[in-house]
């Protein structure tokens, strides 16, 4: 028998061989697989083999744990599955015998266009005398310089944009009568059909190069094309497609006309409201913290439970500030025993009134009068701030004089109606997002940004200037800022989430929540009209414009969601026109503004999800907005009710029902058009087949609608928040083991380590966190365990524990900032599909719950289906460093 330590010396020379042996393997396969004809950079069988077989792999577990994890993944190695013996086979004959290319981590816009521009200069220089032909041999030498570094590309791109001669006046309005010219003739030139063709398809190939290149540049370049796509639509719709001789026909097709205006002034006002987001960080305060002004905290109150607000109160006591400049008070609307208790409890100032005039707004501006901060920051009672928002915001107001208000964004830990009922929490965007992730910031650059009525600081001078917080409309935060913009203070955003909050627990009160700000914003329309009255510069009354416009979208989707039944029920032709021409019109129309919106709001808003949010709201928005517009003192302020519970699963027939008449609707209209292309004339069947899959996509959306009328249970009091933070757990014994946690909450929280312990349940343990580099200490006993992971319930016995908690885990200062990594970007197809998708789960789910009878055989086909499908080879997930290949 060798000893120890010659074993451990002839070690290195076998991991040697095996090394020499995997090169050498590797090379030869490499060989064969080019004699095949397979580029061993392109095909996932190469990739495979070169996990396997470069050095020192093979003698690597992580090795093997990568590759597993990459060519399977729909294995769960940790927990295998009786299927898994039928899985792993199928999978392996995929990947050997069908050739996938992989998906590169990012594959730069320059590989795309530097073969076709190269062509392009060759083809030129060949025709070209022997001067020219050195000049474009020069310029496609630079060309290819300039792209080898898309970083330095854009830099000097946005040098030319920025360079000075842009600024003199006889270039500036030579431009502009250039511009104006080039758009007249593309708007309203008429071309045959053929030429049409060909000049969508121009237009077409020059965005796919674009949407290729990165900057902001490009952006501006997409929104031109598709504007002038949009405006040839509108101008061809106006000018060929209206039947001036059958009445009918004619009011039909100027209503669809106007809701078409409608959306193409709300496209082209939010391109110039967002093109080019400001993205504004923090400003350092001073050195000094004597020099730091004082500030009031303000948390109102109404009906909300206790729970709920005490997240806030403890976070608030957290708040990184000297103690002597700033000031927390609860204002409570309820006049409740238990919040006057709670208060004097937690050390902080206690408002109440005599009565509730005015909601919110009176209740700020009451407390603006007990109170004296040079600042005034405001938290919704649910909303939870981090100990940093101070230190995040007031910097720009010691910088800025004229600065009168910031706002920061509203982030909800908590799934909406939405992506609860909908499963799609956190892998996509919720709807709130757009206007906290674009909106404000393009707001931003126009000195636009809005009051939002929380997670913001106001000075308190220019506030009293124009009257407190306004009480004309139910939407007083936006009117309060479009007030103080009118005096010419500015106003700034952060897009740094420094709070979190609830998001509304079923979609009833998600669309009362809505209806509120919808009669608001007509509200602020009809009384103090941004478009009108002094103050504002043009941006500003766009942005204002724009966002107040757009809660007038009601008409205009209920609108597209039955103009084909015109023509399908009735006969009439609302778009008067051959169905290619309307395909040659529309489809560049739709095509351009997506794929802009894509590159303009694809990290924010998944495509085609605005038409299902908008399907939600349309109906129950129309008439209070209708309302407002010619009775705008009319309406009242509803509370949107936080921290509730969904008890069970069900379905709101009651919010649904009129979709589901109008789904009715378009059936019947689907079922007349089959009708029409089995019997009625062969000259209207292109006609017919293009309202027929307008209706089919009608009917799709609106069932992607009703799914969301399909509420989940939510039974929890505490939400869970999925987070990984470093934890230490204290054992009985008095061991300490290091790990983190999965998720946690105000009632417990999952640890994660590599091998949990054995504990009975309810063993008393305790649970190390940090704040900053304190360490605080917590009482958990435990509920369940696995290999893995180790579920605690919290045993929390004092004030000081509760709020200590709060502190480490929501108020962190980082708490929120990743709270999006690891999603994916939008690709407007997949939008699409997703969409389409669940708009046909929403007619299970309509099924489900009408016939629970006859589903139990169904739900089994289902789930046979659904296991079925899980058989089925994948696509191997992308490899991420494939730098060894």
């Amino acid at each position: 028998m060798r000893s120890a330590s010659s074993a451990s010396s002839a070690s290195p020379d076998t991991s040697s061989q095996v090394a020499c042996l995997a090169t050498l393997v590797r090379a030869r396969l490499e060989r064969l697989l080019r004699a095949a004809g397979i580029d061993p950079c392109q095909s996932w069988q190469a990739i495979l083999l070169c996990l396997l077989f470069r050095d020192g792999a093979l003698t690597r577990p992580e090795t093997w744990r990568g590759l597993f994890s990459n060519c399977f993944p729909h294995v769960d190695f940790r927990r295998p599955r009786a299927a898994d013996m039928i899985r792993i086979p199928l999978q392996l004959a995929w990947l050997l015998i069908v050739r996938i290319k992989p998906l590169p981590a990012s594959r730069p816009w320059k590989s795309r266009i530097e073969p076709a521009l190269d062509m392009l200069l060759k083809m030129v220089a060949s025709a070209m005398p022997n001067a020219l032909r050195e000049a474009a041999a020069r310029l496609s030498k630079r060309v290819n310089h300039a792209s080898s570094d898309v970083n330095a590309m854009e830099a000097k791109a946005e040098e030319f944009a920025r360079h000075g001669i842009w600024d003199h006046p006889t270039v500036r309005y030579v431009a502009y009568a250039c511009a104006a010219t080039l758009a007249l003739l593309c708007v309203t030139t008429p071309f045959s059909t053929l030429a049409q063709l060909i000049f969508v398809t121009l237009l077409w190939i020059i965005a796919m190069l674009i949407r290729r290149i990165p900057g902001p540049v490009a952006t501006l370049l997409l929104i031109v094309l598709s504007v002038t796509a949009s405006t040839r639509y509108l101008w061809w719709r106006v000018a060929y497609t209206l039947n001036w001789d059958e009445t009918f026909d004619f009011f039909w097709g100027v209503l669809l006309l106007f809701a078409e205006i409608y959306t193409w002034i709300i496209l082209v006002l939010g391109y110039v409201q967002t093109s080019w987001p400001l993205r504004r960080g923090p400003t350092p305060l001073p050195d000094d913290d004597r020099v730091w002004p004082t500030v009031d905290v303000f948390i109102p109150t109404y009906n909300e439970p206790l729970k709920v607000v005490m997240p806030t109160v403890y976070a608030a006591l957290g708040i990184d500030w000297p103690r002597d400049k700033i000031n927390i008070y609860l204002l409570d609307d309820g006049r409740r025993d238990e919040f006057r208790r709670f208060a004097a409890e937690a050390g902080i100032g206690y408002i109440i009134r005599p009565d509730n005039f005015h909601a919110k707004a009176g209740n700020l501006n009451h407390a603006m009068t007990k109170t004296s901060g040079e600042y005034i920051a405001i938290f919704d009672c649910d909303h939870i701030p981090t100990r940093s928002f101070l230190q995040a915001t007031m910097g720009w107001f010691v910088r800025d004089p004229k600065l009168a208000l910031l706002q920061t964004p509203h982030h909800f830990f908590s799934p909406d109606p939405f992506e609860r009922n909908l499963g799609l929490f956190r892998s996509m965007p919720n709807e709130g997002e757009l206007f906290y992730g674009v909106i404000q910031d393009g707001n931003d650059l126009w000195n636009a940004t809005f009051f939002c009525g929380s997670c913001a600081v106001i000075k308190r001078g220019p506030l009293e200037q124009v009257g407190g917080i306004a009480v004309e409309t139910v939407t007083e935060d936006a009117h309060t800022a479009l007030k103080l913009q009118r005096l010419g203070y500015r106003s700034a955003y952060i897009n740094l989430p420094q709070a979190a909050g609830l998001a509304t627990e079923s979609l009833s009160a998600h669309i009362g929540q809505r209806i509120r700000w919808a009669r608001g914003m007509a509200q602020i329309f009809r009384l103090d009209n941004p478009f009108l009255g002094k103050g504002l510069n043009w941006a500003q009354r766009i942005c204002y414009g724009n966002a107040m416009l757009h809660f007038l979208n009601g008409g205009p989707r209920l609108i597209f969601l039955t103009a084909p039944l015109a023509f399908l029920l009735f006969h009439a032709y609302v778009i008067y026109t051959p169905a290619i021409s309307v395909i040659l019109y529309v489809l560049p129309h739709m095509v351009h503004a997506n794929i802009t919106n894509s590159r303009i709001q694809g990290s924010h808003r998944h495509s085609f999800w605005a038409e299902v949010y908008e399907t939600v709201l349309a109906w129950y928005i129309v008439r209070p907005t209708t309302v407002a517009l010619l009775d705008p003192h009319k309406g009242k302020f509803n509370v949107t009710a936080k921290g509730g519970l969904v008890e069970k699963n069900y379905f709101d027939w009651t919010i649904s029902l009129p979709y589901l008449i109008i789904v009715g609707l378009n059936l019947l209209g689907f079922v007349v058009g089959i009708g029409r292309i089995i019997w009625g004339p062969a000259d209207e069947i292109p006609t017919t087949l293009l309202n027929l899959f307008w209706t089919g996509y009608n009917v799709l959306l609106l069932g992607a609608a009703i799914s969301v009328a399909s509420e989940t249970k939510q039974v929890r009091r505490s939400h869970r928040v999925n987070m990984r933070l470093p934890a230490v757990l204290h054992l009985p014994g008095g061991q300490l083991m290091r790990c983190e946690t999965e998720d946690f909450s105000e009632g417990g929280a999952a640890l994660q380590m590599e091998q949990v312990p054995e504990l009975p349940a309810e063993e008393l343990v305790m649970v190390s966190l940090w704040r900053g580099d304190e360490e605080f200490t917590f009482p958990a006993r435990v509920v369940g365990q696995s290999t893995t992971r180790l579920r605690l319930r919290w045993e929390l016995s004092t004030t000081e524990q509760q709020m200590t908690l709060v502190q480490c885990t929501f108020a962190r200062a980082d708490a929120w900032v990743s709270w999006a990594e690891g999603r994916h970007r939008d690709k407007p197809l997949l939008g699409l599909r997703k969409v389409l998708t669940t708009g046909v789960e929403g007619y299970r789910r309509v099924a489900e719950h009408a016939l629970p009878s006859s589903m139990p055989l169904a739900r089994k086909a289902a789930s046979a289906m659904h296991w079925i499908a899980s058989l089925l080879p994948r696509p191997p997930q992308p490899v991420k460093n494939n730098n060894h290949l």
